[in-house]
């Protein structure tokens, strides 16, 4: 590791260019490397948020060389991809083979086992003896919710557990998920299943979290320790386990001084770091990306805090994004063949010509010819 009294001095313009080229959404002279699978986009960016189908659709097609709608679904189908709910209790697409150490990690934090979590939806030791009875219940075999909570119930005895296991958040069901008990299944219809997952046991956390702590800072870096805490479980992960994870890697972790900021990036990625051009392509990004919320939209790099309400919405929804030189500088949405692009003031001039570029891809991946629409906010 290098010396922590001397850190390398780097400029938010050469970290977001840096982000933009590892997410495949810019490299040089403007040519944007692109996938070549769902697979590749979701273990680049480990893991992408789909609580929205379509959006984690669109992240994939954004970055993908040969763009096709449904791609993320063809994957679940191959299982090349698994859907279960990750980190911060929401639902992701990961690559299959890695997607037991991102559960590790979740599993970790026993937040099941938390007072005020037992209070409002179960036991403990609910949790536990559900958790030995649903290989059992499941058997390989997809079954709706409806068909899932019937098979528990029975199992268990217990019919208290009727109402929280239908909830639509899924809240008794995440810690099965955590634990690498189940994963989402095929649709059937508009119904979604649950199913048993490709992998028989989950690493020990403190081994995963070498996995996963590499993978963000491949994609989000430099980062703190409590960036990666907020991205992995809006802090419920102990600051201190945290550290031990940084700890564990600490010998391929470099300190760097970004505008006065003590971060940390891996060794691996210095090289491209001090060499970054400025981020300047403008990328319309769909609701919930990854290039957000890997840093969370309280990062003041990518979002003036004045502007965070437009992007982090009621409910936790988080609004489709306009990129310009590496920042959010506005928002987007459709709605009956429109594109309607607000653009924020203080990020200088439209960039219509760019703009209406990249309405015309994100209407190519839709399938739909979309009249645009320019405000300034």
């Amino acid at each position: 590791m290098a010396d922590l009294d001397d850190p390398v001095e780097l400029s938010w313009q050469q970290v977001l260019g840096w982000r933009l080229l590892r997410q495949f959404l810019h490299g040089p002279r403007g040519f944007a490397p692109a996938a070549d699978s769902p697979a590749e986009v979701a273990q680049r960016l480990a893991g992408i948020q789909a609580q929205v189908p379509s959006a984690a659709d669109l992240a994939v097609g954004v970055r993908s060389r040969d763009p096709v709608r449904g791609a993320v679904d063809a994957a679940l189908e191959r299982r090349r991809l698994v859907r279960t709910w990750a980190m911060r209790g929401t639902l992701h697409v990961l690559p299959t083979t890695l997607a037991p150490a991102y559960l590790s990690l979740m599993a970790a934090t026993r937040s099941w086992e938390k007072p005020a979590w037992q209070r409002t939806f179960a036991t403990a030791a609910q949790v536990d003896e559900i958790s030995a009875v649903i290989g059992d219940v499941l058997s390989g075999q997809p079954l709706t919710r409806e068909e899932l909570v019937a098979g528990i119930i029975s199992r268990t005895g217990d019919p208290s557990l009727t109402t929280a296991l239908t909830s639509g958040w899924g809240a008794l069901l995440k810690p099965l998920a955590w634990q690498g008990l189940l994963v989402h299944g095929p649709p059937q219809g508009n119904r979604i299943t649950f199913t048993s997952p490709p992998w028989t046991s989950l690493p020990d956390p403190d081994e995963a979290a070498i996995t996963v702590l590499q993978a963000y800072l491949g994609a989000y870096g430099p980062a703190s320790p409590a960036a990666f805490g907020q991205w992995l479980s809006r802090g419920a992960t102990s600051r201190a386990r945290i550290q031990s994870w940084f700890d564990r890697i600490s010998e391929i972790l470099v300190p760097v001084d970004v505008e006065g900021e003590r971060l940390w990036a891996r060794e691996e990625d210095m090289i491209p770091l001090v060499a970054a051009s400025p981020p300047d392509p403008v990328r319309l990004l769909p609701a919930f990306d990854q290039y957000v919320l890997g840093p969370g939209t309280a990062s003041t790099a990518i979002l003036d805090t004045a502007r965070r309400p437009f992007v982090s919405r009621a409910a936790d929804w988080i609004s489709p994004v306009v990129i310009s030189g590496g920042r959010i500088a506005g928002v987007w949405d459709t709605e009956s063949g429109t594109l309607s692009i607000s653009w924020f003031a203080e990020a200088g001039p439209v960039p219509g010509k760019e703009l209406e570029a990249e309405s015309e891809r994100i209407g190519a991946f839709l399938g739909e010819d979309l009249t645009v629409t320019i405000s300034t906010i």
